[in-house]
C-alpha cells in the first residue's frame, strides 16, 4: 500500500498537520522537527501529492518570476539565485520574459495568476497603478520599484551613481552625461536624482540624454549625444548601453577611456569581458533574487506584507575611466 501523510506522522512522532507544513511551508517548521519529519519520508519513501495538496490547501507551490528582458545580462543572476533559494523550499519558480513591453507585463502576471502561489516582478515596466490593481488578486514582490501596499527589494542604485559622479569628479570631469534607460524605469530615476544632486554638490555640469532602449544598440544611437554634449564622460543606464556607448565612440575615432570615460551599472560577466574592462556600478542580484523569494514565501504564509529591503551598490572601479583629456 503507498505510505500516507499519517505513516510518515506516526515515524516522526509528530501531528499530521506539522507534516503537511513541512512540505507546504517548511520555513515555518522548527528546524530539528523538519529535519525529523524529512528524515522519515525518505526512509519511507513518502512523496507528497502536489495535485491534492493544492486541492486542499490552495496552494501550488509555485512562484512566478516575471523580468523585463532575460537576454539582459543582469538578470540570469538573479533568477538562478530565486530559483536556488525557491527549491530549497520546496518551490517551483516559473519565468517569463516581457521584452520590454508592459503590455506583454500585465497579460503574463494575469495568466500566471492562475498557476502560481504569488509572483516576483522585476523591473516592471507598468505603471504603478495597474500594479496595485494586479496585485490586489496575488501576493507580489515588486524588485527595484515601490508600490504602495507591496513588499519590496531595493537595490541602492542612487548609492552608486554618487559615487561614480564623485569618482568622475575626482579625475578632473568638469561635464558629464547620465544615459538614463526606458522612460518607466524606476532605476534610471533614482540614478537621475542621484546624478542631479553629486553634480550640484561638487561644481559638475550634468547633461540627460535619451531615454534610451536598455541594450547595447541603445548604447551606440546615445553616443552621437554624448559627443555632441561636449562631455568627457558618461554613466550609462547599464552594462549594455555603456558597451554601446563605447563602440558607437570607437565608431567615430573616439578613444575610451582617453577622450570620454564611460560607467556602467550591473557588473556583468560582458562588461569584465569588454575591452576596455568596464568600470561599472556592481548591483547585488543573487541577493535580490533569494531575497525576494523569501519575502514573497512570507507573503504567501502569513497574508499581506508591505516589506522592504534595501540593497548597498558599489562602484567597481576597471579600465574605462580615465582622467579628464587637458
Amino acid at each position: 500500500m503507498a505510505v500516507t501523510i499519517r505513516d510518515v506522522a506516526k515515524a516522526a512522532g509528530v501531528h499530521v498537520s506539522t507534516v503537511s507544513r513541512t512540505f507546504s511551508s517548511p520555513h515555518l517548521v522548527n528546524s530539528a522537527t523538519r529535519e525529523r519529519v524529512l528524515a522519515a519520508a525518505q526512509r519511507l519513501d513518502y512523496r507528497p501529492n502536489r495535485a491534492a495538496s493544492a486541492l486542499t490547501t490552495g496552494r501550488t507551490h509555485n512562484l512566478g518570476l516575471i523580468v523585463a528582458d532575460i537576454a539582459n545580462p543582469f538578470f540570469p543572476p538573479l533568477i538562478k539565485a530565486a530559483q536556488a533559494y525557491a527549491r530549497e523550499r520546496e518551490y517551483h519558480v516559473f519565468v517569463a520574459d516581457t521584452d520590454e513591453d508592459p503590455q506583454s507585463e500585465e497579460e503574463l502576471i494575469q495568466t500566471l495568476a492562475k498557476q502560481v502561489d504569488g509572483v516576483v516582478l522585476v523591473a516592471p515596466r507598468l505603471t504603478n497603478l495597474a500594479i496595485e490593481r494586479l496585485g490586489m488578486d496575488l501576493p507580489f514582490v515588486v524588485v527595484n520599484r515601490r508600490v504602495k501596499g507591496l513588499s519590496a527589494v531595493l537595490m541602492d542604485i542612487g548609492h552608486g551613481t554618487t559615487e561614480a559622479v564623485e569618482h568622475l569628479a575626482g579625475l578632473g570631469h568638469r561635464r558629464i552625461v547620465l544615459a538614463p534607460g526606458p522612460r518607466a524605469s524606476w532605476s534610471s530615476e533614482q540614478m537621475g536624482r542621484a546624478a542631479a544632486s553629486a553634480t550640484e554638490r561638487l561644481g559638475v555640469d550634468l547633461v540627460v540624454t535619451g531615454p534610451n532602449a536598455p541594450t547595447e544598440q541603445g548604447g551606440v544611437t546615445a553616443a552621437a549625444e554624448v559627443l555632441d554634449s561636449g562631455a568627457t564622460a558618461v554613466i550609462a543606464y547599464n552594462d549594455l548601453v555603456a558597451i554601446g556607448v563605447i563602440e558607437g565612440l570607437n565608431d567615430r575615432g573616439v578613444d575610451v577611456p582617453g577622450q570620454v570615460s564611460v560607467v556602467g551599472v550591473d557588473d556583468t560577466v560582458a562588461g569584465r569581458l569588454n575591452r576596455p574592462k568596464l568600470t561599472t556600478i556592481a548591483m547585488p542580484t543573487p541577493a535580490a533574487g533569494r531575497t525576494a523569494v523569501d519575502l514573497l514565501l512570507q507573503a504567501v504564509a502569513g497574508g499581506r506584507t508591505a516589506a522592504q529591503a534595501t540593497l548597498e551598490t558599489s562602484l567597481t572601479i576597471r579600465d574605462s575611466t580615465g582622467p579628464a583629456p587637458s
